[in-house]
């Protein structure tokens, strides 16, 4: 009977919590991260979980898909201690709040946007003119309004001489994944997405390779990860940690291509290997994701451009109040 109890007091400790260089047992610290979609330019979270990056800073960190803007509104509540996207969505979020959300660490320094046509429409002619004749008068299924892609695709027309709102006719669905079916159905000429949407629809024969690439643009904080000022003042070391795992992620997914494709099976295990492989060449091939976790002025100044320039927000912004890379700086010493 003691045998049994002692086994049993054992387990517990194992599950329970992990232990310390000392002997001593430590509990994990448990986070939520919201995400707006899973998507694989994410794929340094995903490989930090999947590694035991996070475990390894006292960390056990969940990643839950919340579509519509809820990424961000999680945080605000607390349902969230942190997200996952573009710091244009916290600003517009941070006006008034005593507990503004500050980004601290980079995860995809490019526009992660394509856009695709359905399979009997080639564009011909990728000039400013010819660009102009191919979007006018289509259905492009853009995304929320409000979103990244949503706001870059509204800003690509305006600089080719269009008007959003007029010229065009815009979907506009909560649910960013519900691109695909909507030119699947006919009901869009073309869609704005990223990966795994683009092979998917490719292996489908929905559309082609993307005609337009917003990755082109440069240096662009598209999916950074944030939490509250309060999280930062009350709980340091936490948010150090999780930076620290976060740049063991980039750096693994930057120099493994072999550990990132394994982590990429198990995040989305329905698509192909083909598909995935694809996806994964494209991202190396584009420069998308960060090196060291720093989200310069460049990169936050060419997302609030296009923000200001949609008219979606026209506030202005402070990047220091926008960004935190105290700890970033920090670990990257």
């Amino acid at each position: 009977m003691k045998k049994l109890l002692l086994i049993v007091i054992v387990s517990l400790m194992v599950l329970g919590g992990c232990t310390n260089a000392s002997g001593a047992e430590e509990q994990l610290k448990k986070i939520t991260i919201a995400e707006p979609l899973h998507l694989i330019g994410y794929l340094p979270l995903y490989v930090a979980i999947n590694e035991g990056y996070f475990e390894e800073e006292g960390l056990d960190v969940e990643v839950v898909t919340s579509t519509g803007g809820a990424h961000v509104t999680t945080v605000i509540s607390g349902e969230a201690w942190g997200n996952i996207g573009g710091p244009e969505s916290n600003q517009m979020a941070n006006d008034g709040s005593d507990d503004p959300i500050k980004s601290i660490v980079n995860v995809v320094n490019r526009a992660n946007v394509y856009i695709m046509a359905e399979t009997n429409q080639v564009l011909e002619d990728d000039s400013e003119q010819g660009l102009k004749e191919f979007f006018e008068g289509k259905t492009i299924a853009a995304g929320r309004y409000g979103g990244s892609p949503n706001l870059l695709t509204r800003w690509l027309l305006m600089n080719v001489g269009l008007d959003p709102d007029s010229d065009v006719v815009l979907e506009e669905p909560a649910d960013g994944s519900a691109v695909l079916s909507l030119v699947e159905n006919g009901q869009a000429d073309m869609a704005v997405g990223a990966e795994p949407q683009i092979n998917s629809g490719i292996d489908k024969k929905v559309w082609n390779e993307p005609f337009y690439k917003f990755p082109e643009i440069g240096d662009y904080a598209y999916s950074v990860l944030s939490v509250r000022q309060s999280t930062i003042e009350e709980d340091p070391e936490a948010v150090q940690g999780f930076v620290n795992a976060v740049i063991k992620g980039l750096k693994a997914v930057n120099d493994d291509k072999e550990l990132a494709m394994n982590v990429l099976k198990e995040e989305f295990s329905t698509s192909s290997e083909e598909d995935l492989q694809a996806s994964l060449d494209r991202a190396y091939s584009d420069d998308l994701w960060s090196v060291d976790g720093y989200i310069s002025e460049e990169a936050v100044e060419n997302v609030m451009e296009v923000v200001e320039q949609t008219g979606v927000y026209t506030d202005g912004y402070d990047y220091d109040e926008l960004i935190d890379m105290q700890f970033v700086e920090k670990t990257n010493e």
